[in-house]
């Protein structure tokens, strides 16, 4: 059974930082392609950040100078930090880990940039 626990949310003041975590388990975690979605209030979802196997990352636009997904395959792990956050970055972000048809979601913390 597969579970993506993920941490890191939270209050952060325009400007700060933040890093994600989940934690994944149930998987093969280094064969996966992990990423990070984030779904705004009345908006899709939509794809932040990525990292392939390999350890090929590639980011939304939005977000490219700004945020860096890791991945440590000892640890089962994928981050995302987040420097230079901007109230707009306000969403609930979700983990994916993603193998073909494969596909499973965290619960998604949700990220709040608000002074």
């Amino acid at each position: 059974q597969v579970q993506l626990v993920e941490s890191g949310g939270g209050l952060v003041q325009p400007g700060g930082s933040l890093r994600l975590s989940c934690a994944a388990s149930g998987i093969i975690f280094s064969i996966y392609h992990m990423g990070w979605y984030r779904q705004a209030p009345g908006k899709q979802r939509e794809l932040v950040a990525r990292i392939t196997s390999g350890g090929t990352a590639n980011y939304a636009d939005s977000v490219k100078g700004r945020s860096t997904i890791s991945r440590d395959d000892a640890k089962n792990t994928v981050y995302m930090q987040m420097d230079s956050l901007r109230p707009e970055d306000t969403a609930v972000y979700y983990c994916n880990a993603a193998l073909g048809a494969l596909s499973a979601w965290g619960q998604g913390p949700l990220v709040t940039v608000s002074s």
